[in-house]
């Protein structure tokens, strides 16, 4: 089962302590989401009341466990864990469970999302757990997990497995065994630098919000032959200036601010356990990373003719129309927002890359291991932009068409009700496209419900009203290739909507409507 490269210690005895005080299980079933688990696990003085406790998070690996024998797959699984005060002691109560349940745990200690999927081909093991709340605020917790990869569980798994727990189902199996990595690290890092050092000299910002990618992404990037520029690296789970989110305006505009700052070529924003990134180019401006994907997708399909690949449902429409695509033959096809959606869609179609206007890029065969990974995304970015010695990466940005999008906006909507109310909003959109009805002045010609409500007019001018998968938010985009002016004319008619069917207003944001 393992690679001879990689070093493990067996111990099992730390993992079989009774738990304190036989604490009664709590667990919020709500914290079982669309493709992981979250909840708010809390700290010291914390005022709003957790959702899980050390208890609750060994009956999750218990029922992970059994759920893994269930279904006749080898029992041995890779776990990490972030760099949250209290993700240790979340990793050590789910391995508890895990170890309970006949599971063989292979622990890479201290890592990120994409380092814990590389690590399962690296040892050869099917499944993975890895304890992390991703870009989430200080007290929350969670879990991503999958038995078959690269794929991580989507709702039917999460439903099975939540089920498996709140049921009490798990039972113990003899088997089980603890087992250190101690060299994931040094491994990883060797996989994704391998033959890229590049000649063109890039000077880059590396933001990481004080998440654990600041723990890695610089180095990782020296090796490539980067002039690195920390900011915001030093490890601190309050994140005490912003979330570690390149979604989000706080890193944006700390990106911004730093490669202006620095006379750096370009900045890269990590999110939190390092599967996603985000990109600024040298004046400053943040490029959204469903451009950056059709800027690498141009790239890629270039080398790789007739290539497939992936968009979710928020990414730009430009993708169907680009010029550069339709001359090598590329396909794209739109699908679900999710990590776990994304990937699983790409094994089913053999797609090369797929890519979330969130930040999320999964790489395929023969350019990757088929799992989404913020530092892979960086490194493309930077073979792409040595691959153009002459040009900045602001040139290269101008060469697509333009287009006027917005961010992507969240509107506080109750976990128990967001799903109900985004049907009821498809419905409404249904009957209108089939009636031949107008919606922000114009005709619609395509409406896509396979996540949510995404909705295109006349001109290409489209808008979107979906659930988010892990928090209690709805979420929107719109985006025009005409105007800024058709853009918010989109936005006003979507909050129509949102007003009609009680789900309040779109926020303010920058350059608003």
């Amino acid at each position: 089962m393992q690679s001879t490269a990689i070093n493990t210690e067996q111990s099992i005895q730390y993992f079989t302590s009774e738990s304190p005080a036989d604490e009664a299980i709590l667990i919020c079933p709500e914290g079982f989401r669309e493709y992981d688990a979250r909840w708010w696990y809390g700290f010291a003085g914390a005022e709003q009341p957790a959702e899980i406790n050390l208890a609750g998070i060994t009956a999750v690996g218990a029922g992970l466990a059994h759920m893994v024998r269930q279904r006749g797959i080898e029992p041995a699984i890779v776990v990490g864990h972030d760099l949250r005060s209290y993700s240790f002691e979340i990793k050590t109560a789910l391995i508890k469970g895990l170890i309970s349940g006949g599971m063989q745990v292979f622990d890479i200690g201290l890592a990120l999302s994409p380092m814990a999927y590389y690590a399962q081909f690296a040892l050869n093991v099917p499944s993975v757990a890895m304890v992390t709340a991703s870009h989430n605020e200080n007290g929350w917790t969670g879990v991503k997990m999958g038995c078959e990869r690269p794929y991580t569980f989507g709702p039917a798994e999460m439903a099975e497995l939540k089920s498996i727990i709140l049921e009490h189902q798990a039972e113990p199996a003899k088997g089980g065994s603890y087992n250190s990595v101690n060299n994931i690290e040094k491994l990883y890092s060797a996989a994704l630098t391998k033959g890229r050092f590049f000649k063109r000299h890039l000077k880059v910002v590396v933001a990481c919000g004080n998440g654990t990618a600041g723990l890695f992404a610089p180095q990782i990037l020296r090796r490539i032959g980067c002039d690195v520029v920390e900011v915001d690296c030093a490890p601190d789970w309050n994140f005490p200036h912003y979330n570690p989110d390149p979604e989000a305006a706080p890193m944006q505009k700390a990106m911004a601010e730093a490669v202006r700052t620095y006379g750096a070529d370009l900045a890269f924003g990590f999110d939190g356990d390092g599967d996603r990134c985000g990109v600024a180019d040298h004046e400053g401006n943040i490029i959204y990373a469903d451009r950056i994907g059709l800027l690498l997708a141009r790239q890629f399909s270039e080398k790789h003719k007739a290539s497939h690949f992936i968009v979710d449902v928020k990414s730009s429409g430009l993708f169907r129309s680009d010029p550069v695509l339709q001359a090598y033959q590329a396909t794209v096809e739109y699908w679900k927002t999710g990590h776990s959606y994304i990937k699983r869609r790409m094994g089913e179609c053999r797609a090369l890359a797929a890519f979330e206007k969130s930040g999320h890029v999964f790489l395929n065969q023969p350019l990757g291991l088929g799992y989404d990974d913020g530092l892979a995304t960086a490194i493309a970015v930077c073979e792409m932009l040595a691959a153009h010695p002459d040009q900045s990466l602001a040139a290269l940005h101008r060469q697509l068409p333009a287009s006027y999008a917005t961010p992507t906006l969240n509107i506080p909507c109750c976990d128990t009700e967001k799903y109900g109310l985004v049907s009821r909003i498809q419905d409404y959109f249904a009957n209108l496209f089939e009636a031949g009805g107008l919606f922000a002045g114009q005709k619609i010609t395509e409406l896509l419900t396979i996540n949510g409500a995404r909705v295109t007019v006349a001109d290409g001018t489209w808008g979107l009203i979906r659930a988010s998968s892990n928090k209690p938010d709805l979420v929107v985009v719109a985006e025009s290739p005409v105007s800024l002016e058709r853009r918010n004319d989109m936005l006003r008619a979507i909050n129509d909507v949102l007003r009609q069917f009680g789900a309040g207003e779109l926020p303010d944001f920058e350059g608003g409507f």
